[in-house]
């Protein structure tokens, strides 16, 4: 078979085509430019099959074998890790930069600031006990301490719920994606059917999404084969086979279908929501712990994840959580030491607050701030002068309730004794004190220790002192503490602390000494050393023994740690990413200066292509001349 001037023709043609397409596609890149997610495109083109003649084959002008775009996926997988990682390491600063400025300690103001405040009015009450004004200036800078404490830990708290709700809106994107993921799956299949073509705006939406995800929870795409294409571009490859989109081993998207993320607050009371994978059975896998990257691994670690089997429907981890644990535990053992040194001030009743214990059962095994040790029960009389003392102690066996001479507490104060070794049956603890405990029909129960009527009539008071010398700690058996018998703080944590309501009420029932006599100053002093003993703070599995300025110092410092790792791995990790993005973007992006270099070089071919045809055109035209 031999060639034809027709055959010239078509081959001018094709040079046509070619350029148009190489102007085409050249157009496309440049107006997606600044398209999110978009890679180049080119024109791949080979010479067409030639006119097989003697003496030898003739070419047949070119053809276009595919529309590639150049794309790496090794680089674009480190791509996705590493924004996966920046977007974690983003938020994460991002949020303990914010935690950081509930704590403005540096500044010389904050809790620890109103808690020294606090200690130099307790010395200020010390030198002038029966001074009414600075009772109620003691009044004022103890409610200024419970308010700060009490507005540092809702900032908190309410930092860790607006992360719960950003846990919400997060994972119900990523489902949205994840769905929108599977039915681009389905359109690259039908659009690649056959091997022929490459899908390359849809491939390129699919990476897109890729990416989100990756921000969002860190997940990673597995495909069945990396297939180089190395005539468009050396370092161009392409995924192909099989698509899976996996967080940590859950499959998301699988081809065409997608599991999608079940996220509920049922079945916690405080609202926290947790996370289960959805088979396609429809049977939920808990996952909250197995998400480690992008913004919602963030938010998970700060928030915290472990939930599951926390009796008080909050996170038993994260961040934020025990930050919000340690000032609990400060808070805590604030109300509670100091309580337990006011009740050494006499009264002529106490009672505890609610509290829910079994009676009968050992005191120790209940969930309330006891040990073991003792406490004295102390008695004045109406001139404040000790008239008897009884010790009461505590150990692994000691119940509330129980009949006198038990090892209870109701036994131990009821047990006929002579407290005072003077032979007389009738001035001791037991005749002076009545011990109540209290059922109430809702729930729970309080203890109420009672001056007997007759000895309360004439003046006698009571009090309860920690007896140190059976105890390692400074704070003794913290039993009037941890029932609140006798209260100059109300609540139990940072979320309720604050002045006892009836001395907020009438500040100048504030007492300075253990007993009423004037210039008695003995509590007020207590009140100035208990800045400087050893107490011990419990967070969850950890022990501290320190000061309560020491507790608070381990509260700000793990805030200010955190916040510097954050800052210093932010940094780190911006660097990477920079350097990573720099890469994909010198492989895939479009470079307005090159596109615009092959649309003169398209331009040339296609206008050399035209000189063909017109070649051509004036051939035909002379061998139409030949003839007539």
């Amino acid at each position: 078979m031999g060639t034809s001037i027709f055959n010239s023709l078509s081959i001018g043609y094709s040079g046509l085509s070619a350029a148009q397409a190489g102007v085409s596609t050249t157009s496309h890149n440049i107006t997606n430019a600044e398209s999110e997610g978009y890679t180049r495109q080119r024109v791949v083109t080979a010479a067409a099959t030639p006119v097989n003649m003697a003496p030898g084959n003739v070419g047949n002008g070119t053809q276009i074998m595919d529309i590639a775009r150049i794309f790496d996926n090794f680089v674009y997988d480190r791509y996705t890790g590493i924004s996966a990682e920046k977007e974690y390491s983003d938020f994460t600063k991002q949020t303990l930069e914010t935690l950081s400025t509930y704590f403005p300690e540096i500044d010389g103001v904050g809790i620890k600031s109103d808690l020294q405040d606090y200690y130099n009015m307790w010395q200020t009450f010390a030198d002038n006990p029966d001074n009414d004004a600075i009772k109620l200036s003691l009044a004022k800078q103890t409610e200024a301490l419970s308010n700060g404490i009490i507005s540092t830990q809702n900032k908190i708290y309410d930092l860790q719920s607006t992360l719960n709700t950003q846990l919400k809106v997060n994972v119900d994107e990523v489902n949205l994606l994840a769905k929108e993921l599977s039915k681009i799956n389905i359109s690259i299949e039908v659009a690649e059917a056959g091997d022929t073509f490459t899908a390359n705006d849809l491939r390129d939406k699919r990476n897109s999404i890729e990416l989100s995800l990756a921000k969002l929870i860190g997940a990673d795409s597995i495909s069945g084969q990396i297939n180089s294409n190395i005539i468009i571009n050396s370092a161009s490859n392409e995924k192909n086979g099989s698509y899976t989109l996996s967080v940590n081993g859950f499959n998301i998207v699988d081809g065409g279908t997608y599991h999608p993320i079940h996220i509920s607050s049922d079945k916690n009371s405080n609202g926290f929501y947790e996370l289960s994978y959805e088979r396609q059975d429809g049977v939920l896998i808990a996952m909250d712990e197995k998400i480690p990257g992008g913004r919602i691994g963030a938010i998970l670690d700060l928030r915290g994840d472990k939930i599951e089997g926390n009796s008080s429907g909050t996170p038993s981890n994260g961040t934020l959580q025990k930050v919000l644990d340690e000032l609990n535990a400060f808070a805590t053992t604030l109300i509670e030491s100091t309580n337990n040194l006011y009740a050494s001030s006499a009264t002529k009743s106490m009672s505890s607050k609610n509290i829910s214990i079994n009676p009968t059962l050992p005191i120790l095994d209940s969930n309330l701030n006891i040990r073991a040790g003792a406490f004295d029960i102390v008695i004045y009389d109406i001139d404040g002068n000790e008239s008897a003392r009884r010790v009461i102690n505590i150990n692994n066996l000691t119940t509330m309730n129980g009949v006198a001479g038990s090892n209870s507490i109701q036994g131990q104060i009821i047990d006929q004794k002579d407290d005072n070794a003077d032979a007389n049956a009738n001035n001791d603890i037991d005749d002076f004190m009545q011990f109540h405990w209290a059922t109430y029909q809702g729930g729970g129960n309080a203890l109420e220790l009672v001056m007997d009527s007759s000895y309360g009539a004439k003046g006698y008071t009571f009090s309860i002192e920690d007896n140190l010398k059976t105890n390692q700690f400074d704070s003794g058996s913290n039993f009037a503490g941890a029932l609140g018998l006798s209260r100059f703080f109300d609540g139990d944590s940072a979320k309720d602390i604050g002045l006892n309501s009836a001395l907020r009420d009438n500040p100048t029932n504030i007492k300075a000494g253990k007993t009423s006599s004037s210039g008695d100053n003995t509590l007020a002093l207590n009140m100035i050393q208990q800045q400087f003993e050893n107490y011990s703070f419990e967070v969850g599995k950890l022990k501290y023994e320190s000061t309560i300025y020491g507790m608070f110092d381990v509260v700000a410092t793990e805030v200010g740690i955190r916040t510097k790792e954050a800052i210093l791995n932010n940094q780190t990790i911006t660097a990477q990413f920079n350097a990573t993005e720099l890469e994909y973007s010198s492989i895939s992006k479009v470079s307005i200066d090159e596109e615009l270099t092959n649309l003169i070089k398209y331009q040339t071919s296609y206008g050399a292509a035209s000189k063909i045809i017109t070649t051509i055109d004036q051939m035909m035209q002379t061998l139409l001349g030949i003839k007539q």
